[in-house]
């Protein structure tokens, strides 16, 4: 008995209700974290720059006023919110060496960027949707996705990241925290803070897989299932002219859903089984993954969507 008593004392003098964690820049990089924050800024300027042009053509071209472009300015939506929602810790590492971050802002962090990943998930199966719509029932295209079912579906996305990740942050409270612990990476993260537990997180752990597979588990069939549909109708059009024009509208879909799926699969890898990794590794993945989508996905589209592409020339200012 006095042994465990020793045990509680310690456990007690180690752990805090007001824990500090600290975030962490580039592993075996940190002198040169000044010269590697200016690509980062650069990326991020990309980031905001390109997805407010996206919302600001398809909210002032009425020409962009359909279904594909609502869909579109939702994914642009996402993508500035993921920006901004690890943005200042990752600069302020880089830059002001600001590492210090409290349990509460954390928890705040945590649910802004994983929110809008579920988010984005959820709003590519609205974007699969469309695709499925416009070439396998094009005759019913503005029927099935009015104005109407679009704000049910965006409403849909947003209620379903709120009501999956929130319960995740409010599990964090009662954890109980070493006084100083050290993150893996410029930001919080889910996984990364859950590992520096000192009480059990059995209820966390059920609740995260819960939310993985209400989220990504449901959404990535159903891109799948709607691809395979679109392929089977496309290979039912006699001219190959036809189905490569057909094919060519799911381009940039195809696109934005592999640039968000693989990095963000490759990252719970190597959080899950990449213990032997350089941590460098870790530091490099947890960035790539969170800046790629919202770098390339206004890319992407303005150079494959010629409405896009057109209505950002209009915009830009002429001699």
């Amino acid at each position: 008995m006095l042994q465990i008593q020793d045990n509680m004392d310690i456990l007690s003098n180690l752990t805090s209700r007001f824990p500090t964690f600290l975030l962490t820049g580039i592993h075996g990089l940190e002198s040169a974290q000044a010269w590697i924050s200016i690509p980062f800024c650069c990326l991020y300027a990309i980031a905001l720059s390109g997805n407010s042009m996206i919302l600001l053509v398809i909210s002032t071209q009425q020409s962009l006023h359909e279904p594909m472009y609502y869909f579109l300015s939702m994914l642009s939506a996402t993508d500035l919110g993921l920006t901004l929602s690890t943005m200042s810790t990752t600069l302020g590492t880089l830059w002001f060496d600001a590492i210090e971050v409290s349990l509460d802002s954390c928890i705040v962090q945590m649910f802004f960027l994983h929110g809008f990943s579920v988010m984005e998930s959820g709003v590519l199966v609205s974007m699969a949707f469309d695709c499925y719509v416009a070439i396998c029932d094009p005759l019913r295209y503005t029927t099935v996705l009015n104005n109407s079912r679009i704000i049910q579906m965006s409403f849909l996305v947003i209620t379903r990241a709120i009501i999956l990740i929130l319960p995740l942050q409010l599990l964090l409270k009662p954890l109980s925290f070493c006084r100083i612990n050290t993150l893996s990476h410029s930001y919080c993260y889910h996984p990364d803070v859950i590992k520096l537990a000192r009480s059990d997180t059995q209820a966390n752990s059920i609740c995260g897989l819960l939310a993985l597979i209400l989220s990504t588990g449901i959404d990535m069939p159903c891109i799948v299932l709607s691809y395979i549909l679109i392929i089977r109708s496309v290979l039912n059009i006699a001219s190959p002219e036809e189905q490569q024009k057909a094919l060519s509208t799911c381009v940039s879909h195809i696109g934005a859903v592999a640039i968000f799926y693989i990095p963000l699969m490759s990252l719970s890898l190597v959080h899950r089984y990449g213990g032997s990794a350089p941590k460098m590794v870790h530091s490099m993945m947890a960035n790539i993954c969170l800046l790629l989508p919202p770098v390339l996905n206004p890319i992407i589209y303005s150079v494959k969507t010629k409405q896009i592409r057109k209505a950002i020339f209009r915009l830009l200012p002429t001699k």
